[in-house]
């Protein structure tokens, strides 16, 4: 009697140790699957932080543009670059039926009020009629890959390098008149496609 009481002591104790043991594991993958989603989170929001940050700079120097940078710079080159960092909500709002209607609308007062249809309206009616009808392999393939990343990078290059030849090197883009804004737009050009890049190397 007293041996059985022994084994089935010992067995509830091995038993015992054997929960607290996966108890102890489950607790550890529960925690390492929390700081992985937290991270993963993070990251995604960082992403689509920055993507904001990079359309606003380019919106920003599209306008500066048209009202008074009035650069020989090719600063069209903004449009396929707000075309591959727009963030998605604006992207799929301006390229379903919202975007149809304005490049509808802008197409029309282009063709039939050519008097009517202001110089500064030219960019933005091009990048909705981009977005509108752009095929899906471009759309979305090229858009949320590395190459999209790539051709983000090289006009921001462009453009910063143009910029400075135009000022009279990197001092002078920063102490000209309306020159740090104009060089800081360019260097906020940066910021998406280099963060993809340590996102994707990471």
């Amino acid at each position: 009697m007293g041996k059985l009481g022994y084994l089935a002591m010992k067995t509830d104790q091995t038993s015992n140790e054997m929960i607290n043991s996966d108890l102890k594991e489950f607790g550890n993958a529960a925690r390492k699957l929390a700081n992985d989603t937290i991270r993963l989170g993070g990251l995604g929001f960082g992403t689509t932080l920055l993507k904001w940050v990079a359309s606003i700079a380019a919106i920003y120097l599209l306008v500066l543009d048209r009202t008074n940078w009035r650069t020989n710079m090719l600063t069209s080159l903004l449009v396929p670059y707000i075309f591959l960092s727009l963030p998605s909500v604006i992207f799929n709002l301006l390229r379903g039926e919202v975007g149809k209607w304005i490049a509808f609308i802008a197409v029309v007062l282009r063709l039939f009020f050519p008097r009517h249809f202001p110089d500064w309206l030219e960019m933005p009616g091009s990048l909705i009629l981009l977005l509108v009808v752009a095929p899906h392999f471009f759309a979305h393939t090229v858009r949320d890959s590395l190459v999209g990343v790539f051709i983000c990078l090289a006009i921001g290059c462009y453009l910063l390098q143009e910029h400075i030849r135009a000022s009279g090197g990197f001092r002078n883009s920063f102490t000209q008149s309306h020159g740090i804004s104009n060089t800081l737009g360019i260097l906020v050009l940066f910021a998406y496609p280099l963060w993809r890049l340590i996102l994707h190397f990471m």
